[in-house]
């Protein structure tokens, strides 16, 4: 693509061509990609580049067809880049710990792994509502619709599925 194309989609833009306004917009922005990312740090670059394209949306009824696309692009764009630079020189950074503690996940997994242990004893149809319902939050009626049971026999399968879940955990093992 040359600036030339630029101009021109840049001006049929103006006089409605969408098409040509998308294109132009992504021409736009894989540049001014390169350009940012010469300039601020890794994660101010889309910020910065989104700002831009805003701008240029916002000021596109500026913009002279007969003058070239390209450096009215980049008199935008260097602006943007300076107000990034004045916010970089307000906003203080502060470098973090390559020690970033994280929640302990441990009793989530482990008690996940359990419930799954006990679903798998009990029959499929049953383990199937209990999940739907009991853990995904559904009605019992789009339970039925899901699984194509009767909204009887959801409700009868959660009944004696958590009635043998009760049993398997109070007894300690599997019951017949």
């Amino acid at each position: 693509m040359t600036e030339a194309d630029w101009s021109m989609w840049m001006a049929a833009a103006q006089k409605g061509d969408a098409v040509a306004y998308r294109r132009v917009l992504a021409e736009a922005a894989a540049w001014l990609k390169r350009y940012f990312a010469r300039r601020l740090p890794p994660a101010m670059v889309d910020d910065a580049v989104q700002d831009t394209l805003l701008a240029v949306h916002e000021k596109r009824h500026t913009y002279d067809p007969a003058q070239a696309f390209a450096p009215w692009l980049a008199a935008i764009a260097r602006y943007k880049w300076i107000d990034r630079l004045r916010v970089m020189r307000r906003v203080e950074m502060t470098a973090l710990d390559d020690d970033i503690p994280t929640a302990d996940h441990e009793n989530d997994v482990t008690a996940a792994h359990a419930l799954e242990k006990l679903l798998a004893l009990l029959k499929p149809a049953q383990a199937e509502v209990i999940r739907l319902v009991k853990l995904q939050g559904f009605t019992t009626e789009e339970a039925a619709q899901r699984t194509g049971q009767s909204v009887a026999l959801v409700k009868v399968n959660i009944h004696r599925g958590l009635g043998r879940l009760s049993d398997v955990v109070i007894r300690g093992g599997d019951v017949d």
